[in-house]
């Protein structure tokens, strides 16, 4: 089996992530399908995508008739089993929690190709903690995009011991062909690498606002002047969701066990809150308007 053999793609959850990954599964030629069980997610999620298309075409980054054709190769379905049945890859992007992943890789097992590779977007859940659901281990990897994927070009494309080459090497190359640089790595940790530094960084973040070292407002402006990032660790914890981080640090926990990985007080304080960022209008900072990246 090789790239040539992936003739249609499904994205599992069109959520912030999972509709902005089918979008360039399509932009790269590839037949696709955006799963998820919520109508409204998936009215919600083709409305986002033709907003940011169509300004993609008003700056003239994508060609008129190339946002025509995408869309064409675009479907959206509240079936997964009809979703997924005709998938060579089929890529997984629902919440970051290990019980959910593993319930939506028992399901795929059940209708999927026996051919098809199995990917999960996880940004911290090692893909060996969610095969054993599957018959398939050697066809199952993480390939994490990041947020937002229609704008940040780097997809970490992890192996697990039982991972296979081929399937890697696939994975690889769909990415290439989708227009994003794909790194490898041959050896599973919890976080991969992007998010290992960029949660020890919130760790030591979150430690100086704890402690009152600094309002974490003048720990963003730090973080923008001096080290020219170019959003803080607060304005990125709200623009990818305080749910998510949340979740990401519980996770860890959880695998290690280690009170240093407990999600922090004030994040999950402002989870229960609902005050999840940017999407609910509140988190560390509050939006009055929603705009959509492009």
């Amino acid at each position: 089996m090789n790239v040539n053999d992936i003739k249609q793609i499904t994205v599992i959850g069109a959520g912030q992530m999972g509709h902005q990954i089918g979008m360039l599964c399509a932009l790269g030629g590839f037949e696709t399908i955006i799963q998820d069980l919520n109508e409204n997610a998936l009215q919600d999620a083709e409305t986002k995508l033709q907003t940011i298309m169509s300004k993609w075409v008003s700056k003239g980054k994508l060609a008129e008739d190339a946002k025509a054709s995408a869309f064409n190769k675009l479907r959206f379905s509240t079936s997964l089993e009809e979703s997924v049945r005709n998938s060579g890859l089929i890529i997984e992007a629902v919440t970051e929690k290990l019980d959910v992943k593993k319930e939506v890789f028992s399901k795929l097992e059940q209708y999927a190709d026996p051919h098809a590779i199995f990917a999960t977007n996880s940004s911290t859940i090692v893909n060996s903690l969610i095969a054993g659901k599957t018959e398939r281990p050697e066809k199952v990897v993480n390939m994490h995009f990041f947020f937002p994927p229609l704008v940040m070009d780097c997809v970490e494309v992890v192996m697990s011991e039982q991972t296979s080459e081929e399937t890697a090497q696939i994975a690889m190359e769909v990415c290439k062909k989708i227009n994003r640089t794909a790194v490898l790595l041959k050896k599973e940790i919890s976080g991969f690498v992007a998010n290992r530094i960029l949660g020890a960084l919130q760790k030591e973040a979150v430690a100086l606002f704890e402690q009152g070292i600094a309002d974490y407002k003048d720990i963003d402006v730090i973080c923008r002047k001096a080290l020219n990032h170019p959003i803080g660790p607060f304005e990125l914890m709200d623009l990818s969701g305080l749910d998510v981080a949340y979740y990401v640090m519980d996770q860890r926990y959880r695998e290690t066990g280690d009170p240093a990985d407990k999600p922090f007080a004030c994040v999950a304080e402002k989870v229960e809150k609902g005050e999840l960022g940017r999407k609910t209008g509140k988190g560390w900072y509050e939006y009055h308007s929603s705009k959509i990246k492009s």
